[in-house]
């Protein structure tokens, strides 16, 4: 936040100075309130906002885990797809095997019973020529065929094997990949638990923080409204017996202001209490920037001013810290920042965005930063 220091004596008023002012009320309005829970409600909502980062990013690497999760599903689905496939080919070749099997065992069989079952044999019962030439022709057909249902045989063997170890690698490779996925996925999600556990314990906190912001700025309006009532009806009983110009002297010599003629605005300024800042807003409920938080109270009772900062420190007269009066605008940094002075060490503005009207004290960064106080006259 904004640099601060230590500052003293900034509503501290001199006994003998204007009569309109109870002096009893200024002695006891000495100390000033300290500011309440602001920065807490805010860097508890910064705190918030960086959590919900985590949680967009979490979520867009939640979609990312779970798109490759699906994606090795999917590749585990086709594989063991294939896995099926391959048990009903393998089904198939056990059955072709078999039937090879039975093939050869009856091709055996045919050659044992034979009365053929050598060349020799094939020549010796030959009654022809013809006869050799055919009964050999034949022995060589069923060697041929026997041979190729024996390559059959092995190439149905091999071709399971290979398919069979190879399915089984992919299933075994790819349902690790599944599990990767899951786990990452699981991770994810796990993070995002806690991220969205954290994120809703933080809005909680500020949901105090804030009730209870709210309640103690309440408080203080109420305090503020009440000692306004009671300082107003003093100077209207003290205005009829004294007159102090723009230049009167006081009994120790010292120059004062006149009194306030528009302390009323602070009343209306103290009815927006909670209402939230708007960058250029003069609307009351909706929502003030500080000048034209202040333009607008004292819209209410007949004052025009301008919507600016800079430009209300031309308007009425100058009046010294020890001399403030509700109703007194007050400028910091640089006349970049107003509020409307309420008495007690304490003055009503809209500070920045994220925050709503409240009452703060002439302490800290604003003791800091402060330029001065001007009285509309």
């Amino acid at each position: 936040m904004r640099p601060s220091r230590p500052r003293q004596g900034v509503v501290k008023r001199r006994l003998g100075q204007a009569p309109y002012v109870l002096a009893g009320i200024c002695i006891a309005l000495l100390a000033a309130v300290p500011a309440f829970a602001d920065p807490s409600v805010s860097s508890k909502r910064a705190e918030a906002q960086q959590v919900m980062g985590q949680l967009q990013t979490l979520s867009d690497q939640l979609e990312r885990a779970r798109s490759q999760y699906d994606a090795a599903t999917t590749q585990l689905a086709r594989i063991q797809r294939e896995q099926r496939e391959n048990r009903y080919e393998l089904h198939v070749a056990k059955h072709n095997l078999k039937v090879s099997q039975a093939t050869i065992a009856a091709r055996l069989r045919a050659l044992y019973t034979s009365d053929q079952e050598s060349t020799l044999e094939v020549i010796l019962g030959a009654h022809s020529l013809d006869d050799v030439i055919t009964g050999l022709d034949n022995a060589k057909t069923v060697a041929s065929v026997d041979t190729s249902i024996l390559a059959q045989v092995k190439q149905f063997k091999t071709a399971i094997r290979r398919s069979g170890d190879r399915l089984k690698n992919a299933n075994e490779q790819q349902s690790r990949v599944v599990a990767e996925r899951a786990a990452a996925k699981h991770e994810i999600e796990s993070k995002i638990s806690q991220a969205q556990s954290l994120y809703s314990s933080l809005q909680g906190e500020i949901k105090r923080l804030v009730a209870a912001q709210q309640a103690h700025q309440a408080e203080l309006q109420r305090e503020a409204q009440q000692r306004l009532q009671e300082e107003q009806q003093q100077q209207q009983q003290q205005q009829s017996q004294t007159v102090v110009g723009i230049s009167a002297a006081t009994p120790s010599n010292d120059v004062v202001a006149p009194p306030s003629s528009h302390s009323g605005a602070v009343g209306y300024a103290l009815s927006q209490v909670g209402v939230p800042y708007v960058w250029g807003g003069a609307t009351p409920g909706v929502g003030f920037d500080c000048s034209g938080l202040v333009m607008w109270a004292f819209a209410q009772v007949g004052v025009s001013l301008p919507h600016s900062s800079y430009a209300m420190w031309n308007y009425g007269v100058p009046v010294s810290e020890n001399d403030l009066e509700p109703g007194d605008i007050l400028f910091f940094d640089g006349l970049g920042h107003v509020g409307l002075y309420i008495g007690n060490g304490e003055f009503v503005e809209a500070p920045h965005t994220g925050a709503d009207v409240q009452i703060s004290t002439l302490g800290g960064w604003y003791a800091a930063s402060y330029v001065g106080a001007r009285r509309i006259l």
